[in-house]
Formats: structure tokens, C-alpha cells, sequence
């Protein structure tokens, strides 16, 4: 493949260090397309003979089917995917196949296939969380009214719905996907025509290669189209995203499936045993989706390591942005399916969450507002009041609803019988109606709007 220039073949710890195809044998679809659109334009800018386009376009396809039918021998000594097919092709169809690399360097070609993978990814990733969010609006609708605790510092804190929980979710998850829209729309333009770094002298026309892979355009710089990899970090960035809002949702499951909670039941489906502990029921699922977030981060880092000291244009470093790539794509669409699958599986127990929503005086807040609104008493002196009650509440052993009305009159004078009508936890949720607040009339509201955006 090197021609004329050396004599000797690379030592045996060089062919290790450079060989790729192990890993980007992943590319063969795109490398295929892209070779596909070369040659069509070649032969459109009669750079190539109509004939030998046909030739290629003949011995492309056989390739495909014998990747597709596992026929394919992939060899380490041809380096990577690239040099493989290449190989191949002169093999089934001889001298026209040394046509196709015409104007072409592995340079374009391989930042084109990556991102012809990396545009994919993003869309498959799409899709993945659209059926997740699917899943949460369908426990969303399910629990619009099952009132559960809403924590702060993982302390009871004031009473919610779980429909309202779920759709938080929902809501970061739109985000996510707007993320990955982006650097899907950011990273849609063609290097192919850029060759090694400096362009080309053949008469050739980019704007018909971007057409053909549906590109949106050519890119503008050379140096740029062959060198970048920012779209890699940008996918990463918002996959890492992506898998920490996937590892909140997993430690909340973990959480709530223990006994101290309660909360849920996850089924045989994504429960596993103790080798030991008969009675155990783990949530391995939830704690690896909770784990592959490390790993992802970790491929961030990685790959903003390998490009931060790279002089423009190509180097051999970029053969590591890869792996990290195809790894945390890899992790991020099997976890975002677990987590769909655990979403669909798992039993909410009602009584559980009830039990600690009405624990801890989640109701103080409504107390401090009525003393506010009603009394007219400026909201820190009434949070100071309502502070004073809760200790007395505390040293009764009794909730805030079953306090005696001289109790409280003994700490506020102003206190009325009507006090009783905010200090329930169902009171509480049904009056916290402000825009995006828990409120069951609020909740299926946004419902409302999410199904009619998922459709």
C-alpha cells in the first residue's frame, strides 16, 4: 500500500500499535457509502471512465454482502477498514479499483465515515430516549394523583405527586435530545474532497459527494475537514449528559427499591439474586446504568486529551478517537434501553411512598405561607412561627393536622380553625398550582403537552 517508498516491511510491534481494523471494521458501512459517492462523482467530473464507476459500484456491493454474511476476511496487515476494502476491491475486480482512491486521501475518507457513524449514532441515541420518555409519561399518566415525599438533601421535604416526579425526567431528557440534535445538525457537513490537507488539483465537486451522503454541505477549510474532531467531543459531551441524567434516575431506583423506601418493585426482569443470600432482590440493572456513566465521562476525557496538543492538520493520534466513540455509544444506548425497560417494569407501592410523605412535617411550608397570607405577617416572621410549632409538634408527638388549636394560639394568637384546611398533605399538593408546580390539575396539564410533543 505504500508503493514505491519503503522496502521493508513495519516491525512486528508497529504492525500492533497501528493496526486499527479490530475496531473500525465498525466503519465498513460508511466507508462503503462514501466510496460509493467518490466514484459516482469521479465518473460524473469524467475524472474516471463510466466503466470502471460501474466496476466499483459492482465490486462495493459483493463487499458489503460478504461483510454482511460474515464472508469477509479482515486482515490485520492491511492496517485498517479502509485499506481492507480497498485491497478487496482490486481483488474482485482488479485496476479500476486503483482508480477509486483518485483525489482521495484516507485522511477525508476516514473523518467522513466517522462522521457519517457519529450522525447515525445520534440518531439511534434519539430514538432510544423518545421511547424512554414514553415510558415516564406512561408512569407520569399512571400516578398523576400518588402523592410520594419530594426531597432536598434527600430529606422528606414537601408533599408531590410521582407523576410530577416522573416528568422531570421527561423534561431533562427533551434537553438531552436537544443536545444531541445539535451536534447532529453541527457535525452534517462532508470532509470528503479535502484529501491529505491542502485539497485537491482534480476537477472534482464536493457539493455532489455532500448530496450524496446527505450532508449538508461541503466543509469550508481542508486543514479543518481532515483535522477536526470536535464533533466526536461534542457527541460525547452531551452522551455524558445524557448518562448523568440516567445515573440520577438509576440511584433514585436503588434508593427506593431498598426496604427504607420502599417505593418500588422492580421484576424478575431487572432483578438479580445473591450467590449467598437467598432472599436478596439487587438492582443490578439500575447500578450499572449508574456505573457506565463513569465510563463515558471517561471517554470525554480521553479524547479532549488526545486533541488538545495536536498541530494542525492530521495525525495518527486521531486513530484513538475512536475506541472512546464507539465504546460510549456503545454504553449509552444499551443503558438508556435498560432504563426503559426498568421504567415499563417497575410497581409503585403507594402506602410506602404515602407513609413518608406524611413523615417529618412536609406541611410546615403551607403553615408558613397561611400565616403569611392570612395574618398578614411578613413571610420570615411567619417561617419563624411556623418553626416554633413544628418543635412543639415535635415534643407532642403529634402532626401538624392533629395540633390543638390553643397549642398553636399559645405561639400565634392569630391562629384560626381555618389553619386546618392547609395543613394536610392532599391540601398541600392540590394548592401548589403556580405553572409547573404538583398539583394534579398541573401535572396533567403537562401530560397533556408531552403527549401531544411525543407523538
Amino acid at each position: 500500500m505504500w508503493g514505491g517508498r519503503f522496502t521493508g516491511g513495519p516491525a512486528a510491534v508497529m504492525e500492533e500499535i497501528n493496526a486499527s481494523v479490530e475496531f473500525d471494521k465498525r466503519l465498513a458501512a460508511e466507508d462503503i457509502a462514501g466510496s460509493r459517492a467518490h466514484a459516482e462523482m469521479l465518473a460524473a467530473q469524467k475524472i474516471i471512465s463510466r466503466s470502471d464507476a460501474d466496476a466499483i459500484f459492482h465490486g462495493l456491493d459483493e463487499i458489503r454482502r460478504e461483510i454482511a454474511e460474515g464472508r469477509f476476511v479482515f486482515r490485520r496487515d492491511r492496517e485498517d477498514i479502509h485499506l481492507n476494502i480497498e485491497a478487496r476491491l482490486a481483488e474482485l475486480i482488479g485496476e479500476p479499483a486503483g482508480r477509486l482512491h483518485t483525489a482521495r486521501s484516507r485522511n477525508d475518507q476516514v473523518a467522513t465515515d466517522v462522521r457519517l457513524w457519529t450522525r447515525s449514532a445520534c440518531e439511534r441515541i434519539d430514538a432510544g430516549l423518545l421511547a424512554l420518555q414514553r415510558a415516564l409519561l406512561a408512569q407520569a399518566h399512571a400516578h398523576a394523583d400518588t402523592v410520594m415525599p419530594g426531597f432536598t438533601h434527600l430529606q422528606p421535604a414537601q408533599p408531590i405527586t410521582f407523576g410530577h416526579h416522573c416528568l422531570a425526567y421527561i423534561e431533562m431528557l427533551a434537553r438531552d435530545r436537544g443536545r444531541l440534535r445539535d451536534a447532529r445538525d453541527r457535525l452534517n457537513e462532508s470532509p470528503l474532497g479535502a484529501a491529505a490537507l491542502a485539497g485537491t488539483s482534480f476537477p472534482i465537486d464536493r457539493e455532489h459527494t455532500a448530496r450524496g451522503l446527505s450532508f449538508d454541505r461541503p466543509m469550508r477549510n481542508s486543514l479543518d475537514a481532515v483535522a477536526s474532531r470536535d464533533f466526536v467531543l461534542e457527541f460525547l459531551g452531551a452522551a455524558v449528559i445524557v448518562a448523568t441524567h440516567l445515573s440520577r434516575l438509576a440511584e433514585e431506583i436503588v434508593l427506593w427499591v431498598s426496604p427504607g423506601f420502599g417505593f418500588l418493585t422492580l421484576g424478575d426482569s431487572f432483578s438479580t439474586g445473591s450467590s449467598i443470600m437467598p432472599q436478596k432482590r439487587n438492582p443490578d440493572a439500575a447500578e450499572l446504568v449508574r456505573a457506565k456513566t463513569g465510563r463515558i465521562l471517561g471517554a470525554f476525557v480521553a479524547v479532549a486529551s488526545v486533541l488538545k496538543g495536536l498541530a494542525l492538520a492530521y495525525a495518527k493520534d486521531l486513530q484513538e478517537d475512536k475506541e472512546p466513540l464507539f465504546d460510549s455509544a456503545d454504553s449509552l444506548e444499551l443503558s438508556i434501553a435498560a432504563m426503559a425497560g426498568m421504567v415499563a417494569d417497575w410497581c409503585v407501592n403507594k402506602e410506602s411512598m404515602l407513609a413518608l410523605a406524611e413523615a417529618g412535617y412536609p406541611t410546615a411550608t403551607d403553615l408558613a405561607d397561611w400565616i403569611a397570607r392570612v395574618l398578614g405577617k411578613p413571610f420570615r416572621t411567619a417561617h419563624r412561627i411556623a418553626g416554633e410549632i413544628v418543635k412543639a409538634a415535635e415534643r407532642l408527638n403529634l402532626p401538624l393536622e392533629r395540633m390543638p388549636l390553643p397549642e398553636l394560639q399559645k405561639i400565634e394568637p392569630g391562629i384560626t380553625e381555618e389553619i386546618y384546611s392547609v395543613l394536610s398533605v392532599a391540601a398541600s399538593i392540590n394548592s401548589r398550582q403556580s405553572l409547573g408546580g404538583t398539583a394534579p390539575v398541573r401535572v396533567r396539564e403537562q401530560i397533556a403537552f408531552w403527549r401531544e410533543r411525543l407523538r
